[in-house]
């Protein structure tokens, strides 16, 4: 069914499922002998196939294996690739602290292994994505030497018809739980001073196993969830520990005017049938004015 719009925006003009930290390993062994990290990502790949998109990218922030195993990656190559070639997607992979860059640009690229940043620009039918290589090898921290940040205030010199989003591992965003606040991106502001007057419309990141967002140099940043284990945040700060529950991806759509991004929740439940493509149809067939009488009726 084509894009439907009865409000004021007109339907986004592109969109992306934006995953992170699957945290696979070798032999699909349980991650901290407990999370099946290999059933996290093929339900959160079913799921990505229940919504029906066909998105213009797959992102996945980071940590996409937990030890950097080469057979990690090629096994999580092997489940996501059929998905993305049946939703017509290109794949963007995003360096996580957990990942060993040689290891992920032979399983991942078929490229000879080596430890320069992964890095990459792709052009969503204007849209600009740039995926930037927040790791530090042997660290769990995040940081972008100069080299890199010199590398994006070039490539962000011309602006995209569509603008750009910038695609990482470590949000550049505070953390409620101070453990995290080791961890973070370091050297913030070098950030925020190459994007600064560009074109980037947006961040997506990872990294810290919950959905959080706000906003960074007057960019607004996502972080989507991941889909092996999340984190419990019932508890006090400082005793936040991981859960095997509410593992969760995004939908990113981006408007002329805005972008969101929608957490998925990542499981089957029973649905009402309360709207249908059938409902929607006939929607489409009546005036402004009908619609609104017409749902107020179903109300009822």
């Amino acid at each position: 069914m084509q894009p439907v719009s009865f409000g004021q925006h007109a339907p986004a003009s592109r969109s992306l499922v934006h995953l992170s930290d699957t945290h696979l390993l070798a032999g699909d062994a349980a991650l901290g002998g407990r999370f099946d990290s290999t059933a996290g990502i093929v339900a959160a790949l079913a799921a990505v196939e229940r919504t029906g998109i066909r998105p213009d990218a797959i992102v996945i922030t980071g940590d996409l294996t937990d030890l950097g195993e080469p057979a990690a990656y090629r096994r999580l190559r092997d489940l996501v690739e059929p998905v993305a070639e049946r939703l017509g997607a290109p794949l963007v992979w995003v360096a996580g602290n957990h990942d060993e860059r040689p290891a992920m640009r032979e399983g991942l690229f078929d490229q000879p292994g080596t430890e320069d940043p992964v890095t990459g620009v792709w052009d969503l039918g204007g849209l600009r994505l740039i995926a930037l290589d927040s790791t530090v090898p042997g660290w769990h921290h995040g940081e972008l030497d100069a080299a890199q940040l010199a590398w994006l205030a070039d490539v962000l010199a011309e602006p995209a018809p569509l603008g750009t989003l910038l695609a990482l591992h470590h949000p550049p965003l505070p953390s409620h739980l101070p453990l995290f606040d080791i961890l973070e991106l370091q050297r913030q502001h070098e950030l925020a001073e190459v994007i600064a007057g560009t074109d980037v419309r947006g961040i997506i990141a990872g990294h810290l196993h919950y959905s959080t967002s706000g906003m960074f140099a007057g960019v607004p940043v996502t972080v989507a969830s991941a889909t092996c284990y999340t984190m419990n945040l019932q508890r006090p700060a400082v005793e936040v520990n991981g859960m095997d529950a509410g593992q969760s991806f995004h939908l990113v759509h981006v408007y002329d005017d805005t972008i969101t991004s929608s957490v998925v929740p990542v499981v089957e439940a029973e649905t009402g049938d309360f709207f249908s493509s059938e409902w929607v149809a006939h929607m489409a067939s009546l005036t402004p004015e009908q619609r609104l009488e017409e749902f107020s009726r179903k109300r009822r």
